[in-house]
């Protein structure tokens, strides 16, 4: 799983069998300390600094909802899979989090619950994602925010969304959007990279 174009696929992966070993890739697991850190920093600078409700969709193994409660966030991971869920919520063990298992494009939660929707290659692998965007909207606080971690990977068949699109589709959701540029930091891959990838961060 070098790639992201070789380990996604929509709904044609099975995740539970991918679970055992989704942690290997150095972006999942976060195991290496440089790599952690880096992720770390950048969801620092893209959550609110006061303690806030955090909702992560697609949320895997939970490495992303981990970084977010230990800087203090209260988190809702959701994801389909029952063996992410069960290894996301072993994950969150002690902290201020629980782990839902449903679809992301329509999680099972409450409308305007949440302060964050935070999102890592996920949107792009769902159908008609301006109708998830807009659902999405429907379930954060006003004044809330997107963090939408995107890109497009791989060579000869291209997959996933490019910024432009991704900011198209929030721009009637969201009254300031910003773009972070990801692929010039090897850091966070666990290696370098040369295809587009980029965080938006979109305030309601």
């Amino acid at each position: 799983m070098s790639d992201a174009s070789e380990w996604i696929a929509g709904a044609g992966v099975d995740w539970d069998a991918q679970a055992p070993g989704f942690d290997d890739e150095p972006d999942h697991g976060l195991r290496a300390p440089e790599t952690r850190a880096a992720w770390a920093a950048r969801l620092r600078g893209w959550l609110p600094d006061q303690p806030s409700d955090v909702l992560d969709l697609g949320c895997g193994t939970g490495s992303l909802a981990l970084l977010a409660a230990e800087q203090g966030h209260r988190v809702t991971g959701v994801d389909a899979s029952p063996a992410m869920v069960e290894r996301a919520r072993a994950k969150l063990a002690g902290q201020d989090a629980r782990v839902l298992r449903g679809d992301a494009a329509i999680p099972p939660v409450v409308a305007e619950g949440y302060d964050v929707i935070l999102v890592r290659h996920v949107l792009w692998t769902l159908p008609r994602p301006a109708e998830v965007l807009r659902h999405w909207r429907t379930l954060l606080r006003p004044g809330g925010r997107f963090v939408l971690v995107e890109g497009v990977w791989g060579s000869l068949s291209p997959v996933g969304m490019p910024v432009d699109q991704v900011t198209a589709l929030l721009a009637p959701l969201a009254g300031r959007i910003r773009v972070e540029p990801l692929s010039g930091d090897p850091v966070l891959w666990g290696k370098s990279v040369t295809d587009e990838r980029y965080a938006v961060v979109a305030e309601t």
